[in-house]
């Protein structure tokens, strides 16, 4: 409530109108926010030769493996590592930051057993990671490294999940938006497609 010159006066309640999102933010915000650009951390979990590579590549537009650095597949490993490749993407003003986390050896062993804990642990830094950045004095260079989301790829076997991709999905919902994939799903019959679904 305003006085002017002893007269109460109500402010106006105004009606929003429309869409209320990013690009009704002030125009020094949003400027601000493009100005800076945008990070974004996806980690791929799957088998070796499902086509996480390729599927990355395509949905980016980007060739995020090339001759000096190969794709996971066509690296041989014995154990689950973590790696993770930064690449930068620009359309129009706007940059994204993109970070690609990926888990050669994933699936691959004999004896799978507890082969989601270096995924975890990474997981996990990274969430220890932010906080710590988040709790000092000075946050003006805060790098958001947290995985953001995981693709999970599924072998299309037919079979449906293994033991395996349950126990994954358990371990890891409550830490990280999980999308299951199946993947090299045109290798399918529409009627596979949706009984594997």
């Amino acid at each position: 409530m305003l006085t002017q010159h002893g007269v109460c006066v109500f402010p106006q309640q105004k009606n929003l109108e429309g869409y209320v999102g990013f690009d009704n933010l002030p125009n020094q915000v949003y400027r601000k926010s493009v100005k800076r650009g945008f990070e974004f951390t996806l980690m791929v979990v799957g088998k070796s030769g499902l086509g996480k590579s390729t599927l990355i590549n395509s949905l980016f537009l980007t060739d995020l493996y090339s001759k000096d650095y190969p794709g996971p597949s066509q690296r041989i490993k014995k154990t689950v590592q973590v790696e993770q490749s930064k690449v930068l993407i620009k359309e129009g003003e706007v940059q994204l930051t993109l970070t690609i986390v990926d888990t050669p050896g994933f699936g691959d062993a004999v004896d799978n057993s507890n082969c989601w804990q270096p995924v975890i642990s990474y997981i996990d830094s990274k969430y220890e990671d932010f906080l710590n950045a988040e709790s000092r004095v000075n946050r003006r260079s805060m790098p958001d490294n947290r995985v953001h989301c995981c693709l999970y790829f599924i072998a299309p076997s037919g079979h449906g999940l293994k033991p395996l991709d349950i126990e994954f999905m358990k371990r890891l919902h409550d830490k990280v938006n999980i999308i299951p994939l199946i993947a090299k799903a045109d290798t399918l019959t529409p009627e596979e497609c949706q009984l594997f679904k």
